[in-house]
């Protein structure tokens, strides 16, 4: 169903294939997933993206409102369990289910393929379901922010999988009622980070919103950390190490 997701190019991806990783990109009709992993996973992606997809399309075809509605909706027993996973994640936030959509396909693929690739790295549409040994580095983009591509958001290894979830109100297609250049929260379970997220841009609208949206951000549960940035002023709090990227350059 094209409706659920709205496709963008990902210009800034880079698919040379580095040190243990491959990487590769699989496309569904409008999804569109970048991936690393210890190995060559193209197909079993592609289905996992389709089952996926099918699950939230069914949800929207009993009920329409599943896909329109910006604030929660309940649960129906005949839905699947990513569609659920969605609903309680925008319940937590005070968003509507699809604003929690990127976030869902990227940890529901990413979670089966760890049988396959024990370390992964999945990005959709700036949503981030990542297992890994070794320290994350994730760079921040920001759109026109003097701040873009100029910090990273480096994560520890924990050997737990962690979602790294952005929302933008002048980036990037997705519906925000807010203005923040960069909306970021980090969760152990990327389906709330993205709901999250959203929810934190939306709050965001001046550099007066950013320490109170992130300390809200910070209140839900799951949330480890959180950042917003607003043109020059930026707020964080939480589980996020800020480092520069290319202090050489």
């Amino acid at each position: 169903m094209a409706a659920v997701f709205e496709y963008q190019p990902r210009l800034y991806r880079d698919y040379s294939d580095k040190g243990r990783f491959h990487t590769f990109r699989v496309t569904v009709e409008t999804s569109d997933l970048y991936v690393k992993a210890l190995c060559r996973l193209d197909r079993e992606t592609e289905k996992l993206v389709k089952e996926c997809r099918s699950q939230i399309e069914a949800a929207i075809f009993r009920r329409p409102l599943f896909l329109t509605s910006l604030t929660p909706v309940t649960e129906d027993p005949r839905d699947g369990p990513v569609p659920l996973r969605m609903i309680r994640a925008a319940s937590k936030a005070g968003t509507g289910p699809m604003a929690a959509v990127a976030g869902a396909v990227a940890e529901f693929v990413g979670r089966a393929l760890l049988q396959r690739s024990p370390e992964i790295i999945i990005e959709n549409g700036g949503d981030i379901f990542a297992r890994v040994d070794t320290p994350l580095l994730c760079g921040l983009y920001a759109g026109h922010s003097p701040f873009s591509n100029k910090l990273g958001l480096k994560i520890e290894h924990s050997g737990l999988p962690v979602g790294i979830c952005t929302s933008s109100g002048t980036v990037g297609p997705s519906t925000s009622f807010g203005k923040a250049d960069a909306a970021v929260v980090i969760s152990h379970d990327t389906v709330l980070a993205d709901a999250v997220a959203t929810a934190l841009g939306n709050l965001i609208h001046g550099d007066s919103d950013l320490r109170k949206g992130v300390d809200w951000a910070m209140t839900i549960d799951g949330v480890k950390g959180a950042l917003g940035v607003f043109r020059d002023k930026m707020a964080v709090s939480g589980e996020i190490e800020l480092v520069p990227l290319n202090p050489q350059g």
